[in-house]
This record gives structure tokens, sequence and C-alpha cells, in this order.
């Protein structure tokens, strides 16, 4: 249930992020609330980077192999 837990936070972090992201490049929010909006952005990118992280590690434990790490490059288009 955490796993679960962990991803919805990734997720909900990311789209909070990307609704900074299209208010900032609206231009239309005072410099106030435009620090203000810069601010937390940086703190939810934190977030995803903490968390993308976390979940590397997780990965690189899985493809441990007879003591040994067997780092494998993720391949996006392969996983389709």
């Amino acid at each position: 249930m955490a796993r679960k837990k962990a991803s919805i936070d990734f997720e909900q972090s990311l789209a909070d992020l990307q609704t900074l992201v299209e208010r900032l490049e609206n231009g239309e929010l005072s410099l106030e609330d435009s620090l203000a909006a810069f601010e937390q952005g940086i703190s939810l990118t934190r977030d995803c980077q903490s968390a993308l992280a976390q979940a590397e590690q997780k990965v690189q434990v899985l493809l441990e192999r007879d003591g040994e790490l067997a780092a494998e490059p993720f391949d996006a288009d392969q996983a389709e």
C-alpha cells in the first residue's frame, strides 16, 4: 500500500508542478504570486527528484545478482 501512495504522491506532485509552470508561463501572476509559485515549484521538483532517486535505488536492488549489481539501462521504448 505504501508503494501505491508514493506513486500517487509522485504523480500528484508532477501534475501540480505542471500546473504551476502553466500559470507562470501565462504571465498573469503578480511578482509576489510568481515568486511564491516558483518557490512551490522548486519544492515539488525536489520531491519528484527524491521519489525518482528512491525508485532507481529499488530497481538497482532488484537487479542485484550474486552480490554484484547488474545495472541495466531502462529503455522506455522497449517497455511498451
